[in-house]
């Protein structure tokens, strides 16, 4: 156990630290280390995420609610947090944990300590504990159940029988938790062209900026809301967000919205979730992944033009290779295991990417997306 501790101001302090969190996973292994952030009990689905920065966008990504992040990267939290780094208001992610104590902040764009910000969004975390091993174990075994908690009290009977009465993420809707409540209007831009309606399954601030600087005012309305009232909004093109959860099961009430847009041949464009809600309207299928994708690494290949694009990446479903109908045409694959990360459709104005080309954390490879969509409002107009 480390001989540092992270004091409530965010100071450090020596002297030999006792175990104060439990982390336990349903194929029961137990971890114990040093609790710091918000003094709570959660449960989620345990992923890992690979990036090395960007630590403020990947918690408060609303793509992770329902999830405890495990970072592979060994130092988190050695930047601070700043205001503009948040791609949400309030984070969904359930925990954290890392590796090595957190640091004091080392960045001259740092407001408030790592510690702090936790605390303020209510988010549990552990540290010294070996995060490899658990990559491992979701590497081999794909990812498990977990119980976090930050209450040096808790006892791992009650943490195994949390992880066993949680249903887990598989038909889960979880994009009704994170929604906004009622529309409203994202108008950064003064010299808009286009109206964009964004469907938000929990929208990540850096997509509304990047639309946004493409002259585009933009109108983000609810998970739930109907074709009907979309059309009466008078949308230029339809933006899917990214979200968290079961496309499945959120496809109850977005899939047959999409197929009416589709239908009136508005140009529609989707991210991560909203690209699994299209996949469906479309007639394809998706699937839990037995790992998922988490990082701002991935290589993925443009089967239009035979290039690879490093990119940022947080999914645990996929669309079903074998499920792609005749009018559809797959565009992006992984060049890790060749799952589908693009398509498009043959006819219609309608087509998604599975990565996150706003680059938020990450490479700017994909970022020519936002551009497409909007040529392909231009030639509708």
């Amino acid at each position: 156990m480390s001989n540092v501790k992270v004091s409530k101001s965010g100071q450090k302090s020596k002297g030999p630290v006792s175990p104060s969190a439990t982390l336990v996973l349903d194929n029961n292994k137990t971890f114990k280390g040093v609790a710091f952030g918000a003094e709570k009990t959660v449960v989620g689905e345990v992923c890992f995420n690979t990036s090395m920065t960007g630590y403020q966008e990947i918690i408060s990504d609303p793509s992770y609610a329902g999830q405890i992040i495990n970072f592979t990267f060994p130092h988190i939290g050695n930047v601070g947090t700043n205001l503009k780094d948040n791609e949400t208001l309030i984070p969904h992610a359930k925990g954290i944990i890392i590796n090595c104590d957190i640091s004091n902040p080392s960045n001259y764009r740092s407001i408030k300590h790592f510690d702090e910000w936790l605390k303020k969004n209510d988010i549990p975390a552990i540290c010294n504990v070996d995060t490899r091993e658990i990559t491992n174990s979701i590497r081999d075994f794909g990812a498990p159940k977990g119980s976090l908690s930050t209450n040096p009290k808790a006892k791992i009977t009650e943490l195994k029988k949390i992880n066993r009465d949680w249903s887990g993420l598989d038909g889960l809707d979880l994009a009704k938790q994170v929604t906004c409540a009622e529309p409203y209007k994202f108008n950064k831009n003064t010299k808009a062209k286009y109206k964009i309606v964004a469907v938000d399954y929990g929208i990540k601030l850096n997509i509304l900026n990047s639309l946004s600087a493409l002259n585009a005012e933009i109108i983000v309305v609810p998970a739930t809301t109907n074709a009907d009232d979309i059309i009466k909004l008078k949308p230029d093109g339809v933006f899917l967000s990214n979200g968290p959860g079961d496309p499945k099961a959120t496809g109850k009430y977005a899939v047959p919205t999409i197929k009416e847009l589709i239908k009136n041949n508005i140009p529609l464009f989707g991210i991560c979730l909203g690209h699994q809600l299209i996949a469906l309207a479309m007639g394809a299928k998706t699937k839990k992944m037995f790992l998922g994708h988490r990082g701002a690494n991935h290589p993925v290949k443009n089967l239009n033009n035979g290039l690879v694009e490093i990119t940022s990446q947080n999914h645990g479903f996929e669309v079903s290779k074998k499920s792609i109908p005749s009018s559809v045409l797959v565009t992006h694959t992984s060049l890790f295991d060749g799952c589908i990360e693009g398509i498009k459709h043959k006819t219609k104005k309608v087509f998604s990417v599975q990565y996150h080309p706003e680059s938020s954390p990450g490479p700017h490879d994909s970022h020519y997306l936002f551009k497409e969509f909007i040529e392909m409002i231009k030639r509708k107009k």
